[in-house]
């Protein structure tokens, strides 16, 4: 096997000499002409239901499938080695979707690991979806499986907190398909596939994108779970627009220089940090790995820190105010390094004790020289 480097430059592109072309062309078509009602009868059917576009056969409409979107989901189910991937117009498009497909056939209960993401914590606590969750640690996961359980959900290593959970065990133990939103490591450092989940989850939004400019989601999975994706997204108009899917698979191309190098400096910024007398406790994996996942799950630590300052709310308000060169902002995996306060934003509507603490700061490390980063850090500090 190709190295994820050489893959991820590749991969998604094997149509392009026969199309005579050497960058992905953007179909912004959308709709698309018929040869016969037929045959765009039978096309349109193949993809509403969740199919792939036959050899030959008209697109019929950008809503059902796109050429530029399917490059994309090409190339990232190789990275994450899955069979397929299905592309959509945010992270919570895609959640929603492995949410609505993986109750269809009426199982409705859900059991999830926390911290996870804001949102979708959010939607499992509300069962806005008509889904009941059962919010357990990882080795509660087997108990609490019901035989109407329709999935497992988990994120690691986990938004805020950077808790890191092995998918293998839970996978083994869970009984039930496996959710994991690998949005912060990136397949560059985890492919949770391999080690047994059914479903990975990715705001692409975030490193995969990794510039700030397109808002997408996306599920790496098996050709099943894609029908049924695909199905949903064809009827709920969720599809991912192909100018977000060129810059995504654009992305794909430099993601691994991206991650290690913000890898690099998220270590020296977490160690530094973990020294400072402002500053209560620091949560980065190169810091906390109790059950030796990094090396043997995790190729690396990743570039999303965060740290709790003494002083609580207030003093963490006053740090995110107080930066200069770093940008006070939600999202994270960008090129530009991003700090936000998670208890008052991302991760405001989840729950009592499962909310992150007050006097806790998330840090997005970009590609900036760490030594100007932890100069901006020092200064900020600096005003509690």
């Amino acid at each position: 096997m190709t190295s994820v480097d050489t893959r991820a430059v590749h991969a998604g592109r094997d149509d392009l000499a026969g199309l005579g072309v050497h960058v992905p062309p953007i179909d912004l078509s959308t709709t698309n002409p018929l040869p016969s009602v037929t045959d765009g009868g039978d096309a349109y059917e193949t993809l509403a239901t969740g199919g792939t576009l036959p050899a030959g056969a008209s697109a019929v409409y950008q809503r059902l499938w796109n050429p530029t979107v399917a490059r994309f989901e090409t190339a990232l189910a190789e990275l994450e080695g899955t069979a397929e991937a299905v592309a959509f117009a945010s992270g919570m498009a895609a959640l929603t979707a492995t949410l609505l497909a993986a109750t269809r056939d009426g199982k409705r209960h859900i059991v999830a690991v926390r911290p996870l993401y804001g949102g979708t914590d959010h939607v499992l606590a509300t069962g806005l979806l008509g889904t009941e969750v059962t919010w357990a640690r990882p080795d509660q996961v087997a108990a609490a499986v019901r035989p109407d359980t329709a999935l497992v959900v988990v994120e690691t290593p986990a938004n805020p907190t950077l808790d890191l959970v092995d998918i293998a065990a839970l996978a083994a133990a869970g009984h039930a398909p496996l959710l994991v939103d690998n949005t912060v490591a990136t397949p560059v450092l985890q492919q949770p596939a391999r080690h047994g989940a059914a479903l990975v989850l990715h705001s692409a939004t975030k490193s995969i994108g990794g510039h700030g400019d397109v808002l997408a989601g996306a599920v790496a999975c098996d050709a099943t779970w894609a029908t049924r994706l695909r199905q949903v997204r064809a009827v709920t108009g969720a599809i991912l627009h192909p100018l977000g899917a060129y810059l995504l698979h654009r992305g794909l191309q430099t993601l691994p220089l991206r991650v290690r190098a913000q890898q690099a400096g998220a270590e020296k910024i977490a160690a530094w940090l973990a020294g400072h007398p402002a500053v209560e406790r620091v949560h980065h994996p190169s810091l906390h790995d109790p059950a030796g996942l990094v090396g043997r799950q995790l190729s690396g630590t990743g570039s999303l820190l965060a740290f709790e300052v003494r002083g609580g709310a207030p003093a963490a308000a006053a740090v995110a105010g107080a930066c200069q060169l770093i940008t006070h902002a939600v999202s994270l995996g960008g090129v530009d390094t991003l700090i936000q306060h998670p208890a008052s934003l991302t991760h405001r509507p989840v729950e009592g004790d499962a909310k992150p603490g007050g006097g806790l700061l998330r840090v997005s490390v970009g590609l900036e020289d760490p030594e100007d980063l932890r100069a901006d850090l020092e200064r900020a500090l600096s005003v509690i």
